[in-house]
């Protein structure tokens, strides 16, 4: 096993560390019963409609919305791919083993509200910690991004503005924790970033070049780890 293959070996603990945690964090979202992120409303709403369950929806709207993105000229990296699949696992894993307690009073809800904003952030930092790519739904956002030329915020309001009208009319749970998650959650993960000293523009691996990293080939490496 060449020096390579290591190094991408050392970088999946943290990866699936991360993926676990954002899980928990959905799982606590919804527990809360106060109203979820735009995109777990729009989730919860397809269920309504389709008898899956909440993991399995968001791995099959994680692979839609990774195709589009990979559509849109935004490739996906290896942890997109695990995003992908094992958030949706974990989730149906945490909740089949009652890993998150339900409340049924004001202050139990709000910590779980509190409580998911916190697991979301810090989930992202430790996913994206190893730079082996994003989420499927920053892809799709980074690929209108490249294409319409508009600014991030622009394209990532209209995303999360569009899902949440959609998983309102199926149904989905729109509460006054759907504003907090969409207002905090951003705050949450430039928090942890910022505690890990985790640099945003940090340049992601996506598949080719991790496959052409793995076969040795001359001039491809990871950034060096330094953090800002």
């Amino acid at each position: 096993m060449n020096k390579n293959w290591i190094e991408f070996l050392r970088k999946l603990p943290s990866l699936f560390f991360g993926l676990f945690l954002f899980a928990l964090g959905v799982v606590m979202n919804l527990y809360s019963n106060l109203g979820m992120s735009p995109w777990g409303v729009f989730q919860v709403g397809v269920i309504n409609y389709i008898p899956m369950t909440l993991g399995q929806i968001s791995q099959v709207v994680g692979l839609l919305v990774l195709i589009i993105g990979w559509a849109l000229g935004f490739p996906p990296g290896f942890a997109t791919l695990m995003n992908m699949y094992f958030v949706g696992f974990f989730i149906d894993l945490i909740m089949e083993w009652g890993l998150v307690p339900m409340f049924d009073n004001v202050i139990g809800e709000y910590a779980l509200l509190l409580g998911s904003i916190l697991m979301l952030g810090i989930g992202s930092y430790f996913y994206m910690r190893p730079r082996l790519g994003a989420g499927p739904r920053d892809g799709l956002m980074m690929g209108f991004v490249q294409r319409l030329d508009k600014p991030v915020s622009q394209i990532r309001g209209v995303i999360e503005i569009t899902v949440l009208v959609i998983g309102y009319l199926l149904g989905g749970p729109v509460g006054v924790g759907t504003i907090i998650t969409a207002f905090f959650v951003g705050y949450s993960v430039q928090f942890f970033f910022r505690v890990g000293h985790l640099d945003r523009k940090a340049k992601h691996m996506n598949l080719f070049t991790l496959v052409r990293f793995l076969q040795g080939k001359d001039g491809v490496r990871f950034e060096k780890e330094s953090y800002r």
